[in-house]
């Protein structure tokens, strides 16, 4: 995720504060959890949309097998040179791209992967529609707004503050939060079919009222209402 989704002048110490506090506090937890809804079997092709610095890519180059390509994207190229720097463990094409018009064919890619952006973007309708234009299948996570402990700051009357929105409102990228039921709903009236989602709170998996306990949500999905 690029700290403004939709600005791509950040450049130099802010890439290097992105990878240095973001990175470990909202992005490598659950970056395995990422990869492990990808099945390797018959991929070939593997797109990262918003990559950031690089903390998913580098899972996904460990974990896929060094046939599968690998193409991490982001608006901003202070974030993908310093992806670049950081290196993975095996190659990975870096590219500038707008998330919102994807420089690549229809169906290039088996999955497209999108990690704790989806928020950040202004308009999550035409991310998810370009995710699901250029590739088979596509991966988001992003954080749960309905999570009891963001409906207790609102009850209060303010906007949340936590591990997984650690922003305060006057300095958010975030500019499209939603529910897991928000995010279910918007898939069902759009005929994207949810393959897998899985819930978590500080690592562990959520399986009883997922919207209300869970702090932040992974959804594997397709073309095609079930």
């Amino acid at each position: 995720m690029t700290v403004r989704a939709d600005d791509a002048r950040f450049t130099g110490s802010i890439s290097e504060l992105y990878e240095s506090e973001l990175v470990p506090l909202l992005f490598a937890p659950y970056a395995e959890d990422v990869v492990d809804r990808l099945s390797a079997n018959g991929l070939t092709r593997v797109l990262e949309v918003a990559a950031g610095t690089g903390v998913v890519t580098r899972a996904l180059a460990s974990a896929l097998p060094a046939s599968v390509t690998i193409v991490a994207t982001d608006l901003n190229q202070t974030m993908l040179d310093t992806a670049a720097a950081a290196g993975t463990s095996r190659p990975v094409e870096w590219r500038r791209a707008d998330a919102m018009d994807l420089p690549f064919e229809d169906d290039s890619f088996d999955y497209v992967v999108l990690s704790q952006t989806l928020q950040a973007m202004k308009n999550s309708e035409i991310i998810m529609r370009e995710m699901l234009r250029v590739g088979r299948e596509g991966i988001v996570t992003f954080p749960n707004f309905g999570y009891w402990r963001n409906r207790l700051h609102i009850a209060a009357g303010y906007m949340p503050v936590s591990e997984n929105l650690p922003y305060q409102w006057f300095d958010t990228p975030n500019v499209q939060l939603c529910t897991i039921a928000d995010f279910e709903r918007f898939c069902r009236e759009r005929r994207i079919r949810i393959v897998e989602r899985k819930v978590l709170t500080k690592g562990a998996t959520v399986k009883l009222l997922p919207n209300l306990l869970g702090a932040l949500a992974i959804f594997h999905f397709g073309n095609g209402a079930e």
